[in-house]
Order: structure tokens, then sequence, then C-alpha cells
């Protein structure tokens, strides 16, 4: 399948033609700062399958191990780039043209989660970093 996104201002394009690798939930603090969300879902894709097809995101070093990309002109976070998982491209979830099709697989860093937020789903917690779970990222077919 090709999957395809960008910003809001349509100044960054990218295009993927590999499924997802995974897709996650993030509730950490530094998630919640560059999105302005209380949380933060990235779809991950081989980094072989992914292009960028417009433009490109413009990189801030959020930690020693990460980096995270926006549009330069509209501010749109769309990227994390993290040492450990470097051969994926984590792409926001909500900057996907079709987010629908995607099921995150699990919520990450849950012990700062905010503590009035509620999410009613049947997907694996981590207080922190996740184990390695297969994926089903996939939407399931209704």
């Amino acid at each position: 399948m090709v999957w395809t996104g960008g910003c809001l201002c349509g100044d960054v394009q990218y295009r993927a033609e590999a499924d997802p690798l995974r897709a996650v939930i993030c509730h950490c603090g530094m998630c919640r700062r560059v999105s302005g969300a209380p949380f933060l879902a990235f779809v991950h894709f081989p980094v072989e399958a992914f292009t960028w097809t417009k433009g490109g995101p413009t990189r801030y070093r959020s930690s020693a191990d990460a980096e995270r990309g926006f549009c330069r002109r509209c501010g749109s976070t769309l990227t994390m780039h993290e040492t450990v998982l470097a051969d994926r491209v984590q792409v926001t979830l909500g900057s996907l043209d079709r987010p629908q099709d995607v099921r995150p697989d699990d919520h990450v860093w849950t012990e700062e989660q905010l503590p009035w937020l509620r999410i009613d789903d049947d997907r694996p917690r981590f207080p922190t970093i996740s184990t390695a779970v297969p994926s089903n990222a996939l939407k399931e077919e209704t």
C-alpha cells in the first residue's frame, strides 16, 4: 500500500511505499510540548520505503538521541528521528492523508500521561518505552 501525508500548508509532503512497521501513542512531556496536545501518535515506516515528495522538514534536536521534524512555514509537527530506530522514519499519525487507516499498537511513557486523560482502548500501556511488540498498525477491516 502507498501512504501519503504532509504538513498543514502543503510545503512538505511525503510518501511511504510500505505498510507501517508499527504505530505508537506517546504521552511524554516532550511530545506534549512539541505538539501542543495531550499526547502525540507516531507511525513508523521503513526508511528505505520513505521519500519526501515536496520539501522536507526542518529538524530540531530535542535530546541527545533524537531530532523532531517540522514544517518551517506552518510549524506542523511531522517526524521523530531516533538514533536507536535509524531503520525507520516516524511520522505523526495526524499528518497522514488517511490517519483513520492506522491503529496504534500501544501507549508509551504513560508514567507522564496527564492524570485527567482517559483513553478507552485495549492497547498495551508502558510506563516508559515499549517492548518490541508485533505491530497491529493496520486498521482491521470491518
